[in-house]
Parts: structure tokens; C-alpha cells; sequence
């Protein structure tokens, strides 16, 4: 899925708890800013799952088919990059189109000049390595009024330009949604009902070099 203008901006829910006005973001919407910023929660503990709302089975019942271990994960896992940045020697798939049309032959003053097959061949390798933007995948913990808790969230790389002349940065260009259970309250205190909801997370899916 593209993104656009509209995409992944937070929607305020406003909860009336007593004679007083609490807003909190309930769950990630459309926005052109991904990753998800880190969402501002009610620190109240009353408004937190209890022991007996977080059993697992029951859960992974609810979220069904949406259960992505590649995605998610109940426990925390090892806080590692899955994608490095600094691995960029050799980007997968097929040298995209626009770099593999250049013309090479072709100078400011219009004069032509003579490009060899295999001089090209490196040059337009080269060029792709260097402009080539991975996603890097890292594991974010969304709180216990998230399940799973654990997220593979892709971000861009943006440890340095990404263009001959320096100026572009990667940048994303297309996201994936994931669904959640996302634990929520209305009401106030003993009068308040709790229960989990299914939410969509957006994450980015591919970057690309751009201004």
C-alpha cells in the first residue's frame, strides 16, 4: 500500500472521566508519518489489562488469522537490527529501471563519450549500491495495552545521503498494515468496561531515495 498525504495521522478519542476530560490516542490512523510515534497513554494502572485479561489463548483466539510471528511477538525478543544499514554491497531483487536507462554517453557540453559494457555495467552497480535504501527492521515494545506487545517496526536509513550530488535521504514509499489487539476503557473507575479491540498498525515496507 502507497502512502499518501493522508496516511497514518492520530485520531484523539476523547474520554469524559468524571467531570474532567482526558484525551489519549487510541490507535495509529492514516498519516504521511511513519514510523507510528510513540503514542501518549493515560498512566493510570486502572486503565492496564489485568493478569487474567492478558492469557493467551483466549487472545490469539480473538486476533485469529491476523497473528503474524514475522510481525509480532508475545515476549520480548533479542533487541537486534534485522537489516543493517551499513549492508548495502549488494541490494536484492533487479536493478530498478531508472538507473538502468541512464545514459552514460551523454555530458553538459553534448559532446558523447564511450562507455564499455563492463565499465558501465560497474558504474550503474555502484550507483545502485550507493542510492539503494533498505528498510531496517527493529523490535518495539508497544506497552501492555497492546497484543502482542512486540512489534517489527521498518524504519529508512539515515545515516547518510543517499545521491550523487548529496542532498536526497531515504525515505518511504509504501507501507504494510498489521493487525493488534488494542485494550480499551470507557467509562470511570468501577463503572468503567475494558476490552480489547482490533487495531491496524502501519510499517513501512519499502524506502526509497527521494527528495
Amino acid at each position: 500500500m502507497g502512502l499518501s498525504p493522508t496516511l497514518l495521522v492520530y485520531a484523539l478519542v476523547c474520554v469524559h472521566l468524571g467531570v474532567s476530560q482526558h484525551f489519549f490516542r487510541l490507535r495509529p490512523l492514516p498519516s504521511e508519518h511513519l514510523p507510528v510515534p510513540d503514542l501518549k497513554e493515560d498512566p493510570d494502572p486502572e486503565y492496564d489489562p489485568r493478569e487474567q485479561d492478558l492469557a493467551e489463548k483466549p487472545l490469539r483466539k480473538k486476533l485469529g488469522s491476523h497473528f503474524d510471528p514475522n510481525f509480532m511477538a508475545i515476549s520480548a525478543p533479542l533487541p537486534v537490527n534485522l537489516t543493517s544499514p551499513d549492508v548495502q554491497w549488494k541490494p536484492p531483487g533487479h536493478m530498478p529501471n531508472d538507473i538502468k536507462k541512464l545514459d552514460l554517453t551523454e555530458t553538459p557540453y553534448g559532446k558523447r563519450l564511450k562507455v564499455g559494457k563492463k565499465a558501465r555495467r560497474k558504474f550503474l552497480q555502484l550507483l545502485w549500491t550507493y542510492t539503494y535504501c533498505p528498510v531496517v527492521y527493529t523490535w518495539k515494545d508497544l506497552g501492555v495495552r497492546f497484543w502482542p506487545r512486540y512489534i517489527k517496526e521498518g524504519n529508512c536509513s539515515s545515516e547518510r545521503s543517499c545521491s550523487f550530488p548529496e542532498g536526497m535521504s531515504c525515505k518511504p514509499v509504501k507501507s504494510i498494515s498489521k493487525t493488534f489487539l488494542r485494550w480499551y476503557c470507557q467509562g470511570f473507575l468501577r463503572q468503567k468496561y475494558c476490552t480489547w479491540i482490533q487495531v491496524q498498525y502501519p510499517i513501512i515496507s519499502e524506502c526509497k531515495c527521494s527528495c
